[in-house]
């Protein structure tokens, strides 16, 4: 045992802590209730660590050792692939492959043209990774474009699946899940409604992720949980003229089989696999950049937002740190929300500064900006609605004066 090891024992760190010493962290991917993820550099090269605070998973250890178990059983070339672990005193850490090619979307948005064909390809090999999934017992459970990552910025790099911290493994076939799971506008109904639920939710999200790829919004677009639910319900999936005409009937069909509200209607990912519009013979060449760069441009804003609760996240957890001798956690924590979407190959811009670094401080401070304006908002709603509220009491304060008046004058009379 080195010396540094015998040091660990004594500050009672356990066994699997020496291997900290060989990652070097870098920039914040993201952060969540129960932790954060950071780039780090490796023996293994770049890699991903999800850093768990033991703390906040007490009680609910066995989440992360399903997660831990489900990564190292996974092999296939569209899922992202378990590198190592270890544990310190307060935290749990999982490395795994890091995706340096970007997401799904921004990716599409640097080619020069994207079309339904190449559509038809990019469905099939995240259908792959789902049918993998299912064939294994596993439900991945959060479905969507942010988790739909390129491996490398080569043109011809595979697309994996990544982030299964609430996906389960399943005791049998048939289990059903019944703990809330995924993100709104891509969560089956079953889900939202808290029922009990299985591998059709994926196959709900896949759906969901088909139509948005092909037109650039979602097929249910309501903000409340309550009329979402009943929109995906009642499931009335509209291909408007404007920017369907040009889309294929295969690929219309393709999404039908998959967006029916009861679970056992859904096709399976078997079924989905042998469509055709997955051959891409029937999908048009019509170019669907256009509408996918509109869907970026709305979704800035909402990234921007995002960023602002990211570092808010952060702040959280770094009070929460049970060890801030060793703390993982940035002391920064707006930067480090800042640095999260970076491109991921260091490109720099002419100004010197990283590639996608200026774009995310002005979402940023859209972001605050558009958050300062709605809180104003509803303030000046509140003081409207207060005012309201008290001229009313009053008219009816004077109105029930004015009638005791008009009975007491009745009784004198």
């Amino acid at each position: 045992m080195s010396f540094q090891s015998m040091l660990n024992r004594l500050h009672g760190q356990p066994e699997s802590y020496d291997k900290k010493s060989k990652y070097k962290f870098g920039r914040t991917l993201g952060a969540g209730t129960y932790g954060m993820v950071r780039e780090a550099d490796s023996p293994y090269g770049r890699v991903a660590v999800k850093i768990i605070l033991k703390r906040n998973v007490r009680g609910n250890e066995q989440m992360v050792l399903d997660e831990l178990h489900l990564l190292q059983t996974l092999n296939h070339p569209h899922i992202v692939k378990f590198v190592d672990w270890f544990e310190s005193r307060d935290k749990y850490y999982i490395v795994t492959q890091l995706a340096t090619g970007g997401e799904l979307f921004d990716r599409i948005c640097e080619r020069g043209k994207f079309t339904e064909k190449d559509a038809s390809q990019t469905i099939k090999q995240i259908l792959e990774a789902v049918d993998y999934l299912h064939k294994h017992n596993v439900v991945h459970r959060d479905l969507k474009p942010e988790n739909l990552l390129y491996l490398t910025r080569d043109a011809d790099s595979d697309l994996v699946l990544a982030d299964f911290g609430i996906a389960k493994m399943l005791g049998h076939k048939d289990e059903l899940l019944t703990t809330m799971a995924g993100s709104l506008g891509y969560a089956a109904p079953e889900v939202m409604m808290r029922q009990a639920h299985g591998k059709p939710v994926d196959m709900w999200s896949m759906g969901i992720i088909t139509y948005v790829l092909l037109c650039g919004y979602s097929p249910f677009r309501s903000e409340n949980l309550q009329d979402l639910i009943d929109e995906c319900n009642a499931c009335n999936v509209v291909f408007h003229e404007r920017y369907w005409r040009d889309v294929s009937d295969d690929a219309k069909d393709f999404i039908l089989k998959l967006l029916r509200p009861r679970p056992e209607d859904r096709w399976t990912s078997e079924q989905a696999l042998r469509h055709p519009w997955l051959t891409g013979k029937s999908a048009s060449d019509h170019n669907l950049l256009p509408e996918i760069r509109a869907y970026l441009a709305r979704a800035r804003l909402r990234r921007g937002i995002e960023m602002v609760k990211l570092a808010n996240r952060i702040e959280a957890l770094k009070a929460q740190e049970a060890d801030p001798e060793n703390s993982d956690i940035p002391q920064d924590a707006t930067l480090a929300a800042d640095q999260s979407r970076l491109n991921p190959t260091g490109a720099v811009g002419a100004d010197g500064q990283p590639e996608g670094r200026r774009q995310l401080s002005r979402a940023i401070k859209s972001a605050i900006f558009r958050e300062v304006v709605l809180a104003k908002v509803r303030e000046m709603k509140q003081q409207e609605e207060t005012q309201r509220k008290t001229e009313e009491a009053a008219a009816q304060a004077q109105a029930a004066a004015a009638a005791a008046e008009a009975a007491q004058a009745r009784r004198i009379h």
